[in-house]
């Protein structure tokens, strides 16, 4: 069946609607799918006087979204809306006007801000909760997270009865394509969007994290045409988004169960980066072994001596794929470099900002770790791209310079829990083994005399099979370790392994296998207890639910105390 367009209707004869309705009709609706791999349902509508051609399931960027986003009109559904990337989306609809709906399979803290501000939200997914007024109203769209299979009963459902279906990459190249769209990963997109919000920009941004200074946690919803997005390579759900400036910070080898290995990763950024329009930017860490592999045999033409990385012309000084880079990073190599960087006593960094050689300015954060200097000078990169005037460089440095030093981060980064006797606890969201590494380094940076015992929650196995010997690799800032089991997420152990087998391959640091937080937490308060004023650091790391760590350890601790002191 030929592609339609989704605002057309055809008219038929009733004699052919006599014959249609014979042959393929016998029951509500009928299922096709085109040679452009647009399934459709075809209904009858106003007593089959003509065909109406409703589209789901995958979408070619040149068709027509039949909800209306400019006029931020109609009900959205979301499916798999604990998420933080959909709870994001679903969170900014309810701000744009749209009535807002949703279902997962439990509750999870990024839906209690989305209750509270009106979304009506399901646990469990059912064909109920996409059926009001006695099944005569249902969504006009339903946008399912890149977990959600095919035959979910709500989408099967929808479906049905012609409601379309977009996963989140095609929701979220329709929402941003009429935006001046900068796409990066967490951490660069939050910063970036909390110092532009602060010099006055009435941007949008959504980021997949909670953000204590953003005042909707992981959205921010404005008025103006830049739009802030953390997009990714999972799925590969960047690749329909069409960006004026992308971020590339790093190119690992993550999502292991998507991509056969980083080769696989590395192909997909190059498609991604082909996307980046005409004119636009690619603002990439050249520090990065893997990022900057993206650019060999690209031809780079980057700013002019002058300019401190802002090309005097816009219309030239273009790549050979018709956008300019930009390189930072700590190496004097890179366009944008810091130098002299130290701990300060924020208990973050402090640096010297240079372009190209040229020292600028004195910049001071108070977030921690080498990673965030990289995420603070793709920011100021990103920034004068965006807003910068040449003619009023030092004064854009120094409003940037006032803002990145008030940004404290994401949560889940770094985050401090608690400090008890000699105990200081963080927890943070590391489940790579460059995560794991980098933040390790932070919090040697910052307590170099302490003891540092880190517990670590592997996240998938297939992540822990395929990358096991990195991880074991990853923990040499740490005095010791404990391995717990693997949060399985959304697989099952076909591989027969687990945290006893990373346990086992940790050479050094000393390591310890415990299997469950429980048994983890039991153990730690009796170990400090013993020793209550020794100096030690515990740091728990993982995607999955070791979060809950830190906030029962700080309590077991607490009500030690208070019995002591009773």
């Amino acid at each position: 069946m030929p592609a339609i367009s989704l605002s057309s209707s055809l008219h038929f004869p009733a004699n052919l609607l006599e014959k249609l309705e014979t042959q393929f009709f016998r029951k509500s609706c009928l299922q096709f799918k085109s040679n452009q791999n647009l399934q459709s349902v075809l209904l009858f509508k106003e007593k089959r006087s003509f065909i109406s051609v409703l589209a789901k399931g995958t979408f070619k960027k040149n068709q027509e979204c039949i909800v209306d986003l400019k006029n931020r009109k109609g009900w959205i559904h979301f499916v798999g809306v604990g998420g933080c990337g959909l709870s994001a989306l679903a969170v900014l609809a309810l701000k744009q006007g749209f009535e807002v709906s949703g279902s997962d399979l439990m509750w999870s803290s990024y839906m209690d801000g989305l209750q509270a501000a009106g979304a009506c939200l399901h646990i469990g997914h059912s064909i109920s909760n996409i059926q009001r007024n006695n099944e005569s109203r249902f969504p006009d769209a339903l946008v399912i997270s890149s977990a959600i299979p095919q035959d979910n009963v709500e989408v099967l459902r929808a479906k049905s009865v012609g409601v379309p279906v977009y996963k989140r990459d095609y929701w979220l190249a329709k929402l941003t394509e009429n935006f001046n769209l900068v796409a990066g990963k967490a951490q660069s997109t939050s910063m970036l969007a909390y110092v532009l919000k602060a010099i006055g920009d009435d941007l949008t941004a959504v980021v997949g994290a909670h953000v204590p200074q953003f005042p909707d946690g992981n959205i921010i919803s404005g008025g103006g045409q830049n739009f802030i997005l953390e997009a990714d390579e999972y799925d590969g759900c960047f690749l329909g988004l069409s960006p004026h400036v992308a971020i590339v910070t790093n190119l690992d080898w993550e999502h292991v169960d998507i991509f056969e290995d980083e080769e696989a990763v590395k192909s997909i950024f190059k498609k991604f980066l082909k996307q980046i329009k005409k004119g636009g930017y690619l603002i990439i860490c050249g520090d990065s072994v893997g990022a900057r592999s993206l650019l060999n045999g690209t031809k780079q033409v980057i700013g002019s001596e002058h300019s401190c990385g802002l090309p005097s012309n816009p219309s030239a000084d273009l790549c050979e794929n018709n956008y300019r880079v930009i390189t930072y990073g700590i190496s004097s190599t890179n366009e944008w470099h810091a130098e002299s960087v130290r701990p300060n006593s924020l208990g973050g960094s402090d640096y010297i900002l240079c372009c190209r050689g040229c020292p600028l300015a004195d910049i001071s954060l108070q977030i921690p770790g080498v990673y965030n200097v990289l995420n603070s000078l793709a920011v100021i990169a990103t920034v004068l791209t965006l807003v910068g005037d040449q003619g009023q460089l030092k004064e854009s440095i120094d409003c940037l310079k006032l803002h990145l030093g008030k940004f404290r981060g994401i949560s889940r980064r770094f985050e401090m829990v608690g400090t008890i006797y000699g105990c200081h606890i963080y927890d943070d969201y590391a489940h790579h083994p460059t995560e794991v590494r980098a933040v390790l380094q932070a919090a040697r940076q910052n307590f170099p005399e302490k003891t540092l015992l880190v517990v670590f929650q592997p996240h998938t196995y297939s992540r822990l099979v395929a990358l096991k010997d990195d991880f074991a690799m990853a923990f040499s800032d740490a005095d010791k370790v404990v391995i717990t089991e693997v949060y399985a997420a959304r697989e099952r152990n076909g591989w027969n392994i687990s945290g006893r087998d990373l346990a086992a391959s940790i050479i050094s640091p000393s390591t310890e296998y415990i299997s469950s937080l429980g048994n983890v937490v039991d153990k730690l308060t009796v170990q400090i207890f013993k020793d209550p004023h020794h100096e030690i650091v515990i740091l728990t790391l993982g995607a999955g639910d070791i979060n809950t760590v830190g906030p029962k350890l700080l309590q077991e601790l607490q009500k030690r105390l208070q019995n002591v002191n009773s």
